[in-house]
């Protein structure tokens, strides 16, 4: 077994992980470690990640006041090997702050596997206050934020737009509904490795149906040659939107991948 080859579903799940919710830290004479902490109902995932690296590693826990506790309980695995942090940081996971800045890998990787490591980090599964599925991810990596929606595009049929909001400037990009069900099911098959509480509410999602009172989802309609046109001669987004028999907001999505080179222009 080598150590992070990709490739292998468990280690690009625990890569994804990693470059989420682990912290590299350096000190001098080349020494430094690897941490990841977790709450201890999430240790499990921690001892599996021990388990997967062949080097010495040590799971410890602690006791600390929170914004939200004062007595959270955590669980935090930590490597010092000089070997693993290299081999990591060749991967893309960086020493310090690291958030805006990790990409995914530049090597052959198993695709879901990365995806649900970096969504189980840093994501969301459940349903809303309404009773909605959803998985979601909120991240402020520009290239993790961008692939994720190719990577649902491609594979799944499910377009999204990454955007960031204005209130923190992170990315949140979420699969409400059938979108939801249909990302869940594919992340979180059977005999991955995952959080258990994260697999439990994938399970969850992906069991919903659409209640008769809802109504049928709207079918996409596509974009013509012709539409794109229009679109972009229109003098303004509710000329447009009026002349299309469309929303404003897809039309102000529509111009804006067109007018920044992420579509092409019509002929």
């Amino acid at each position: 077994m080598t150590f992070m080859d990709l490739e292998d579903p468990r280690y690009a799940y625990m890569f994804g992980f990693l470059q989420a919710d682990g912290h590299l830290s350096a000190g001098t004479r080349q020494r430094g470690s690897l941490s990841v902490e977790l709450s201890y109902r999430d240790i499990d995932i921690l001892r599996a990640f021990q388990e997967l690296c062949p080097y010495n590693s040590t799971i410890r826990e602690r006791t600390r006041a929170t914004n939200f506790s004062q007595s959270h309980r955590s669980a935090i695995w930590t490597v010092c090997s000089l070997e693993a942090r290299n081999r990591l940081v060749e991967l893309g996971l960086p020493y310090g702050k690291k958030s805006a800045g990790i990409a995914p890998p530049r090597v052959p990787f198993s695709r879901r596997d990365y995806l649900r490591g970096v969504i189980d980090a840093d994501g969301s599964v459940g349903h809303t206050a309404q009773g909605l599925p959803f998985v979601a991810l909120t991240t402020a990596s520009t290239a993790i934020a961008t692939y994720l929606c190719r990577y649902t595009k491609l594979t799944l049929d499910i377009p999204r737009l990454p955007g960031r909001n204005a209130r923190d400037h992170v990315y949140n990009i979420m699969y409400m509904r059938e979108s939801g069900v249909t990302l869940a099911d594919h992340l979180y098959y059977p005999g991955s490795l995952a959080l258990e509480r994260k697999r439990s509410a994938a399970a969850e999602v992906a069991a919903w149906v659409r209640p008769a009172h809802m109504g049928p989802p709207r079918p996409r309609r596509s974009w013509t040659q012709m539409e794109d046109r229009i679109l972009l001669q229109a003098p303004t987004l509710a000329h447009a939107a009026e002349q299309l028999g469309r929303s404003r907001s897809s039309c102000q999505v529509r111009r804006w991948r067109l007018l920044q080179g992420q579509l092409p222009l019509p002929d």
